[in-house]
């Protein structure tokens, strides 16, 4: 099992995820994003001009992390690869996230900017609780 149970409500939660993907010279870029979590898919969006959609377009994997703000020492580590991208022509996802993590819809979207919508399928975990550090595929 890829997303343990005893992790799982970290994924439920609306958190911010830490992504790194890696640059053209190999060095990784990490930022923190919304997400969704649909029981298959880790659903992020960004745009298509910025520096990590194009990492991805040369290089699907990606990881990610989300620290339990509870518990400094307990989080949820996940790498795997972007499978499907879609448009956002409407907006529906990204103002979705926006209800989720701010109660309202997304108030920076610019008339200029192709949003996109990233499927992310786990392929790897790894976790820490309290102190103790276990993975899982």
């Amino acid at each position: 099992m890829i997303i343990p149970e005893t992790h799982s409500d970290l994924l439920a939660l609306p958190l911010l995820a830490h992504v790194a993907t890696l640059g053209t010279q190999g060095e990784p870029q990490v930022n923190p994003v919304w997400f969704a979590w649909d029981g298959q898919y880790i659903k992020l969006t960004l745009t298509r001009h910025r520096q990590k959609y194009r990492n991805l377009e040369r290089d699907p994997h990606i990881a990610l992390s989300i620290v339990d703000p509870e518990n400094q020492f307990r989080y949820l580590e996940l790498r795997g690869v972007v499978e499907q991208v879609e448009d956002d022509h409407d907006l529906a996802f990204i103002n979705g996230l926006a209800q989720r993590y701010i109660g309202r819809d997304y108030p920076w979207h610019r008339p200029d900017e192709q949003r996109i919508i990233l499927y992310i399928r786990p392929l790897h975990s790894s976790m820490m609780n309290a102190g103790r550090r276990t993975s899982g595929k």
